[in-house]
């Protein structure tokens, strides 16, 4: 039995200590998921607060460390999308605005511009983008976590690259990127 498996099961005995620790080694990667998706400090840390006292109601359910680290993100993506649905206005992504002006191969604000970018893409899209690269998951994993088939993964994925790489060659002009 790992140490978190020891944790986990002391936890669901009611050990807050335990509990705790949990909470301290998964709350960077729940908290970044939904830094990245949200944009939005505090509306992260309260859907973080969200996910941990779901967990702290579900510790029961969960069967190992791999399961928790799984179930952690699976949640943390549900509620990603259901905080877009409630705070976001419908807004059509060609509405909006690009950035303007040519900038150099070396533009320091090349990241915000892709941060930006990234932020402009659809809910299920944008989740799939960060999962993919800013969580490092594999297709299958990404899959796992939305429930949705590994293929409609990597055609959502595939999409989003198409339409970011468009937007990012309107907004830098000429310049091969």
């Amino acid at each position: 039995m790992t140490r978190m498996e020891l944790a986990l099961a002391q936890a669901a005995n009611g050990d807050a200590s335990a509990f705790a620790s949990i909470v301290r080694e998964h709350q960077a990667m729940v908290f970044s998921l939904a830094c990245h998706f949200l944009h939005d400090r505090t509306l992260a840390e309260d859907m973080a607060q969200e996910v941990f006292l779901h967990l702290y109601q579900n510790l029961e359910t969960i069967q190992s460390s791999t399961h928790l680290k799984f179930w952690l993100r699976k949640v943390a993506s549900h509620r990603c999308i259901d905080q877009a649905r409630e705070h976001k206005p419908h807004v059509n992504i060609e509405e909006i605005p690009e950035p303007a002006g040519r900038s150099a191969e070396s533009d320091p604000l090349l990241a915000q511009r892709l941060q930006r970018l990234v932020a402009s893409l659809p809910d299920r899209a944008r989740l799939v983008v960060i999962l993919r690269f800013q969580e490092e998951l594999e297709y299958h994993e990404i899959a796992e976590v939305l429930e949705m088939p590994i293929n409609t993964v990597k055609s959502n994925l595939q999409r989003a690259l198409a339409i970011l790489r468009n937007k990012l060659e309107r907004c830098m002009g000429d310049v091969p990127v």
